[in-house]
């Protein structure tokens, strides 16, 4: 559920304000309330507002009564910019899941999902979670007969829908007999429903009550002759032959159209080290705890003495326990340089369990309970490495008891052990046997008693001095082994070890050590592994011990000069800037900039895959470079670095990554006084919440980049952001904003790539307002300017909506020639898939819309993919497969509202509404029919609201 205010219009109305509940007693207050609740971050029309709280009967000085009203409510919810003022209305600032509403169609729409994937444990979770919103009769408290009949009826209808999906879904778990009683109950009170009836009489059926299951079926063929005339439905009399004879069909419960399909079981564990040693009665304790009833086991010890190998070793002989998987993070919590950020540790973990990265909510509390929901019912090992506080830690948690966790810690964590049952094993140093064992297995037989007593029986130390020694005629040390090992080593190693403390993410390259240290680093970092100074983390990947991590510091400190560590600093942070900037250049070139002030080479990186390896394995790097240069300088790399990031992390959808990206860019633009870096981040903001469907702040943002620019007469610049802003308010469906700012991009801009990008975006909007010759000539004018794979597609589509077949097949064949990322071949494999259906080759256009959607499906574009599942389902109908059809349609509809895409959602209702009537359900035809003509009469969606109209 979102953080925040909390609005609950599911039963007697509720609004909760920072854990306090507000009381709104005047009834008009709670209608104008409820109004701009229901549609959340869009402007409702003054006209519409009055009806909705005085109905028939509107104030003498209607705008002048509402204002003050709104005053009121603005005072009673503590917040005045919760209720923004537009031209002609007021908007309410709201997260949508804030609102029960809205939440509970997320959570239905979630549920649908889950079982067209068969993923029917998740799917149940989803409709209990909807389910549980509701505490009466929607709005009961809200005065308004104008709210209560436009909403009341599709929720109250939604609720029923929910109630039978769910019922289905348990059906399909086994779950009978616990079911008849509530069936019982919704047969009695919404006797007309016959698919209740149905669920019923299968639930006594497979409940070994065949009798009652036909006693059910004449009382609903009894109830339906009295009331109506009519007989049941033929679905209905099926169900009741195949009960009377026993079917043996009816035993066999299938929800899903697919096989179900195994979640993600990620193995996510580090390597087990082959030299493992000693710890016997530790391994023995926690294989007991973790495998009797203790949820959290904490491994306590000091630096040094073994925590996270144990742990490891631990979760991998635990493996076959924990089927479903095992997940790891290094938290950081002790290291010199930031600890992992909250946000990117659930991040990794629901991409590792299968999420994909659109679906992955912004908000860390979001996150968490998405994590549990996935864990829940599923046996997995969770290994939490390095924790500073329980703070840390609780996020991470399962609410399951059929997973377990293992935290390492320098304290015993006694949060934990209070509030989440945690129980703790302290780990030592190793005994003189132990030490023995290890020493002997490094260094050979021999007399190891004092090497041992010398290094503190301290693993880490054990293993440093066995370096140290391998290969002398020594058989002890004298001192720290620390300080042996890196006084044995020659200047280059010492001077890069030193240096290599200034990264200030958990691993580092060789590249970037060369970097650094302004050397070929590759063969000094051997040296320094073999000498146990730093660990080979993955292939081409080193990382420090946190110890060895502060001696690095320290000698830092005492040798290098300030001008040679912020020389080295600044090396490092020129390297992630090149390397980004490269990624950059292959991934989104037609993104506008900041300039750059980075020297030096770039990282070796050649294709678009290369790019999006590095940046995938550099993140958590990245994002460090980012916070570190933001709060310790130099302050332009901190904003070159989060505004070069913004393609890959719009790609990605990596928002909480983005989030603090942006955030310390926009610091550190402010701090030093920078505009135009003000202005870019503002930029960068603006286009964050564009991804998020947030238009509102995105509208903010981009306004704020806007006037900065002007100020410093950037005209290209202020034409790249008016062209951002005409897609912020397409997507919002005010289409004359849209344009307004497309034409006053395009009079300022005098870059052929910037007029390109601008036209193309003409174009679409022309499309969207049914203006196909415009389309066409903007698409072509731009094609002329950049003839890249895009530009083919668009103008190909422009033709395919004309009819011009021909021409718009060869422009789509173009482009797929030409190649392209996955979003922009999805887009031209789509357009084909629609042009073969006009064409009438249904089998073709089948192969080349399920090719599209299968580019975007898992983590792609989200818009792409649901403009893919409009195409796909517009196929299966041509083809009958009208229930494929309606799943598709019913899962565009919810991304498109879930992202704010305004065209796809009136696009996925007109397809929905074909296909229900064709399934002989006018009603619900037409229910879809005329929200398609609503949404498309307020969006200016010419074209679309014609096609609705004629469903109608």
């Amino acid at each position: 559920m979102a953080s925040g205010p909390q609005f609950r219009l599911l039963g007697p109305m509720e609004v909760r304000l920072d854990g306090s509940s507000v009381v709104l007693r005047a009834g008009k207050h709670r209608a104008l309330l409820a109004a701009l609740l229901l549609r959340p971050n869009r402007v409702v029309p003054v006209t519409e507002l009055v009806g909705h709280v005085w109905g028939d009967t509107p104030p003498a000085r209607t705008r002048g009564t509402l204002q003050t009203y709104v005053m009121r409510l603005r005072a009673a919810l503590g917040d005045p910019s919760l209720i923004r003022t537009a031209a002609d209305g007021y908007w309410m600032r709201v997260d949508p899941l804030a609102v029960d509403a809205h939440l509970f169609a997320d959570a239905a729409a979630r549920g649908r999902a889950a079982v067209s994937s068969s993923d029917l444990v998740t799917a149940r979770k989803a409709f209990a979670e909807a389910l549980e919103l509701w505490r009466g009769p929607v709005l009961s408290d809200v005065p308004s007969e104008t709210l209560y009949s436009e909403h009341a009826p599709r929720l109250t209808e939604l609720l029923m829908t929910v109630h039978e999906q769910r019922i289905d879904v348990e059906l399909a778990l086994g779950t009978y007999a616990d079911l008849v009683p509530e069936l019982f109950a919704l047969t009695r009170d919404h006797p007309l429903r016959e698919r209740f009836w149905a669920q019923l009489m299968l639930a006594l059926y497979r409940s070994s009550r065949q009798a009652e299951a036909l006693e059910a079926f004449r009382q609903l063929d009894r109830t339906l002759d009295e009331q109506l005339g009519i007989d049941p439905s033929a679905e209905l009399r099926s169900l009741h032959q195949a009960i009377l004879v026993g079917s043996p069909e009816l035993a066999a419960p299938v929800v899903a159209r697919e096989p179900e399909r195994a979640p993600p079981s990620p193995m996510r564990l580090p390597d087990d080290i082959a030299d493992f040693t000693g710890r016997d009665r530790h391994v023995e304790r926690i294989t007991e705890l973790v495998t009797g009833s203790v949820p959290i086991v904490t491994l306590a010890g000091q630096p040094g003495v073994g925590k996270t190998t144990l742990a490891v070793h631990v979760a991998h002989l635990l493996r076959d326990r924990f089927p479903d998987g095992q997940l790891y993070v290094d938290l950081r919590g002790y290291s010199p340089g930031p600890p992992a950020e909250g946000l990117d540790v659930l991040s990794r973990f629901l991409r590792a369990l299968g999420v994909p990265p659109d679906e992955i909510p912004p908000d860390p509390d979001e996150r968490s309970t998405v994590l549990r929901s996935l864990l829940a019912g599923r046996r997995m090992l969770l290994v939490l490495d390095n924790a500073s506080a329980p703070d840390q830690v609780r996020p991470l948690l399962p609410g399951t008891a059929s997973c377990r966790v293992v935290v390492t810690s320098r304290d015993d964590l006694r949060g934990l052990i209070a509030m989440n049952g945690a129980r703790t094993v302290p780990v030592d140093v190793f005994d003189a046997a132990e030490s023995a064992s290890l020493l002997t297995r490094l260094l050979g037989p021999g007399d190891h008693a004092e090497l041992a007593s010398r290094c503190g029986h301290l693993p880490l130390a054990l293993r440093v001095a066995a370096a140290y020694l391998a290969g002398r005629d020594e058989v002890t040390i004298t001192g720290s082994p620390i300080e042996l090992a890196y006084a044995a080593l020659p200047p280059a190693p010492q001077r890069l070890f030193r240096l290599l403390s200034l990264v200030p993410g958990p691993d580092f390259t060789p590249e970037a050590a060369s970097a650094l240290a302004d050397v070929d680093a590759e063969g000094l970092l051997t040296v320094l592994a073999i000498a146990e100074l730093v660990v080979l983390a993955a292939p081409g990947r080193y990382r420090f011990h946190d110890e060895l991590m502060r001696y690095a510091v320290v000698s830092r400190e005492e040798n290098d000069s300030p001008a040679e560590q912020r020389n080295a600093w600044n090396a490092l942070l020129n390297h992630y800037v090149r390397g980004v900037e490269r990624c950059a250049e292959l991934l989104y070139p037609g993104i506008v900039r900041l300039p750059s002030s980075a020297a030096g080479p770039a990282p070796r990186i050649s294709t678009s895959a290369d790019a999006l390896a590095w940046l995938d394995a550099e993140r958590p790097n990245l994002i460090a470079a980012i916070r570190h240069a933001a709060d310790h300088g130099p302050a332009e790399m901190a904003w070159q670095l989060a505004d070069a990031l913004r393609g890959y992390l719009w790609i990605g959808h990596h928002v909480g990554e983005w989030l603090a990206t942006a955030h310390h860019g926009l610091q550190a633009a402010r701090a030093s006084g920078h505009r135009a870096a003000e202005a870019a981040m503002h930029t960068n903001f603006g286009t964050l919440y564009l991804r998020l469907g947030d238009y509102a702040r995105s509208v903010e943002h981009h306004e704020h980049a806007l006037e900065l620019y002007r100020e410093l007469g950037d005209g290209d610049a202020e034409a790249s952001v008016l062209n951002n802003l005409s897609l912020v308010h397409r997507r919002s469906g005010d289409l004359v904003a849209a344009k307004e700012a497309l034409v006053r991009c395009l009079e300022m801009l005098r870059s052929a790539d910037l007029v390109s990008t601008g036209l193309y975006n003409l174009g679409q909007l022309a499309v969207e307002l049914g203006e196909l010759d415009g389309a066409v000539e903007h698409f072509s004018q731009a094609l002329a300017l950049a003839p890249t794979a895009d530009s083919h597609t668009y103008v190909g589509m422009a033709l395919r909506l004309q009819g011009r077949l021909d021409e718009a097949r060869g422009h789509l064949e173009r482009a797929l020639d030409i190649g392209n990322v996955p979003a922009g071949e999805a887009e031209a494999l789509e357009n084909l898939a629609a042009l073969e259906l006009t064409s009438g080759d249904a089998p073709a256009a089948l192969a080349l819309a399920t090719r599209a959607l299968a580019l975007v499906a898992d983590g792609g574009d989200p818009q792409v993919a649901t403009s893919s599942r409009i195409t796909l389902g517009e196929v299966r109908r041509a083809l009958s497969d009208l229930d494929g059809a309606a799943e598709l349609f019913e899962q565009a509809l919810a991304t498109a509202r879930r992202i704010g895409y305004a065209s796809g959602e009136v696009r996925a209702l007109i397809g929905l509404a074909a296909v229900l009537r064709d399934l002989g359900r006018p009603a619900d035809s037409a229910s879809a029919a005329e929200q398609a003509v609503r949404r498309g009469a307020e969006l200016g969606l010419r074209a679309l609201e014609n096609q609705a109209r004629e469903l109608i």
